[in-house]
Parts: C-alpha cells; sequence; structure tokens
C-alpha cells in the first residue's frame, strides 16, 4: 500500500451504518476496512498495517471498552476513535480512560461523518507524532548508552595506563640510593593511585558522572595501607566514611587530599619507627547545611600550624588546590594529643 494511503478499520454491529461510514471516508481517500465484532476487528488489527480505528460502543458481545482492553495488551496498536450513539457522557469519559485518543457522538447526519474524518486525521497525526517522540528517544537513549560503554572503557584503560605509570615510577625507585629521591617518588606513587583509583569506580559504576565516594576511599586506604607498610611503616591505617556521593572530578580532590595528609601523618607523626594510628573520617554535616568534611587525625607529636612546612612544600601547594577544587574550608582542629586536619566542603559544586 503507497504511503500516502490512510487505512481506516471501522468496528460497528450495524452493516447499513458500516458501509455509509465507509463509502464516505473512501471519497475522502482512505482505505476503509470493515469488522462487525470484537474477534473479528482484533484480528484484522494484528493481520493488516491499520492507520486508526474507530469503534462502536455497542458490539454484539460486550462493548468496545472490551476492544479497548484488549488493544491495551498489544504493542503498537493503533488509536482509536470512540464511536457512540449513546448519550451518556459517562460512555465518552470511560473510553477515554481506556485508552481511546477521541470520541465521536454517533448520528445519521451529515455532520458525523466530518467529525469522524477529523477525528481520524487529528488520531493518525498524533500517532505519527507519538512514534517520532519515541523514535527520537529510543535513539537518545541508545547513543546515550553507547557513549556511556565508550566512557566506561576510557577509564578502565586510564585505570590500567595508570596503574602502569606507578610500576614504571616503583622500579625507577628501586634504582636510586638517594633516600629523599625515593621518597619523593613514592609521594608520586601514591598521589596517581589515587586519581587511578577513581578511574577504576568509574569504570563499574551505572553512573560514570559520579563517584561513591566512601566506596572509593576503601580501595584507596587499602592501597596506601599496602604501600606504607613496603615502606616500613608499623602504624595503623583506619577508615571510618559515611556514604557520600560527589562529582568525579570532586572525588579525585578527596583522594589526593586523603593520600597527602595521610602519607605527611605516617612520615612526621610517628618517628623512628614509633607505632600509632592514623584515622580518616569522611561525615556528612546534616545539621550545617548538608556541609561534608573529611578529617585525617593521628595520635602523634602534634604539630600546631605554625612554622615553616616540612620537605619542598610540594604537598601543601597540592592540597591548597584541591581544597579549592572542593570550595572548601581547611583547619587544623586543636587536639590534647597529636594533629587533627579538617576539610569542610559543599556536597555540591560551588556556584
Amino acid at each position: 500500500m503507497p504511503a500516502s494511503i490512510r487505512r481506516v478499520l471501522y468496528i460497528d454491529d450495524d452493516p447499513g451504518m458500516a458501509r455509509l461510514v465507509q463509502k464516505a471516508l473512501m471519497r475522502r481517500g482512505y482505505d476503509v476496512m470493515l469488522a462487525g465484532n470484537a474477534a473479528d476487528g482484533l484480528r484484522l488489527i494484528d493481520e493488516d498495517d491499520v492507520h486508526v480505528v474507530a469503534l462502536d460502543h455497542f458490539l454484539p458481545t460486550g462493548t468496545g471498552i472490551d476492544v479497548l482492553a484488549a488493544l491495551r495488551q498489544r504493542s503498537g496498536a493503533p488509536p482509536v476513535v470512540y464511536v457512540t450513539a449513546s448519550a451518556e457522557t459517562t460512555v465518552a469519559v470511560q473510553a477515554l480512560k481506556a485508552g481511546a485518543i477521541d470520541y465521536v457522538p454517533k448520528t445519521i447526519e451529515a455532520e458525523f461523518i466530518e467529525l469522524l474524518t477529523s477525528a481520524i486525521d487529528q488520531a493518525i497525526e498524533t500517532a505519527r507524532l507519538r512514534r517520532a517522540k519515541e523514535r527520537a528517544e529510543r535513539e537518545v537513549r541508545e547513543a546515550r548508552d553507547r557513549a556511556e560503554a565508550l566512557l566506561a572503557e576510557v577509564n578502565h584503560r586510564v585505570a590500567n595506563s595508570l596503574a602502569m605509570v606507578v610500576s614504571l615510577v616503583r622500579l625507577q625507585s628501586n634504582t636510586i640510593e638517594d633516600k629523599v629521591c625515593r621518597a619523593a617518588l613514592a609521594e608520586t606513587q601514591a598521589r596517581i593511585m589515587a586519581i587511578a583509583g577513581v578511574h577504576r569506580r568509574l569504570y563499574t559504576s551505572s553512573d560514570v558522572r559520579f563517584v561513591a565516594v566512601d566506596e572509593y576511599l576503601q580501595g584507596l586506604v587499602e592501597d596506601l595501607k599496602s604501600s606504607l607498610r613496603q615502606d616500613g611503616n608499623t602504624a595503623q591505617l583506619r577508615l571510618d566514611a559515611e556514604p557520600l556521593t560527589l562529582s568525579t572530578d570532586r572525588a579525585v580532590a578527596v583522594g589526593v587530599l586523603v593520600t597527602e595528609l595521610v602519607t605527611n601523618a605516617f612520615k612526621y607523626a610517628y618517628q623512628d619507627g614509633q607505632g600509632g594510628e592514623v584515622r580518616v573520617l569522611l561525615r556528612v554535616l546534616e545539621a550545617d547545611d548538608r556541609r561534608a568534611e573529611l578529617v585525617v587525625e593521628d595520635d602523634g607529636i602534634g604539630w600546631d600550624g605554625t612554622g615553616s612546612p616540612k620537605g619542598t612544600g610540594l604537598g601543601s601547594r597540592i592540597m591548597r588546590t584541591m581544597v579549592g577544587v572542593l570550595g572548601g574550608d581547611f583547619q587544623l582542629q586543636p587536639r590534647p594529643r597529636g594533629t587533627s586536619i579538617s576539610v569542610s566542603f559543599p556536597p555540591t559544586s560551588p556556584a
């Protein structure tokens, strides 16, 4: 059938009215099929490419409402214009609620054919627009799924590449005897691992835009434990993190901050092989405008924040940069023993 021909199925148990409607619609360019009962109508819908159904309310068995209920179970069913001679407005309301796209009062006047033709035209156009919308939405979903799959693969490869970089840095470190240089390379390894950990989380995430930071920190802390044990550190590292989801770049900032703060605590809080504990805490402060707080604390020799930074000062510059990414506040918290550093920040990016 040419694409320009519109096929209508008219279901009505009145053969005289059915033939009248058929002739009138065919003069207007429609291809019209007739069915005298619900079973024949549903069979024709299943067998033929029907663009729209004009459905009478009263049928030999049941009503058009029963046909509408059957059509709801069929995928891609054509739109239905409901037709009835009943003066009860409840019939029209019932039909529309059951899935009819329009309603036309059935009379023997010429106006009925005009109204029915107009309703059929509108139903066909509405169905066309609906199919176009569904097709566009499906294409968008498919494009999004392809993009997410591609991005997940990219994150997987980035994580693997960063892991390789860590291995290369470790190999380079093993060839160097200078302790200062070895320590600097070890810190570089830790920073790279922090970023690689985010990418590992992303390629297994259902939404690559966000990272569950509490779960990410569990993996990061385990990596730091392993690395620090290899360097001969005996202090214990503990994590207590409440559930928190952040955007990717902010999760990276949290990971780098934890890496810097933990590394500093192990380097300076417990010296000469002294044992102790370093704690990483992540809290969500509901009472404080939904701010989150990251705390790294120890029970070591303590630091009051005065004096020049130890080492090259690179770690301090990196931490200030990460705090800026988070839009947070960096504070040294007073403790009777040891050091406690906190960074409070909004869970969402600052405007």
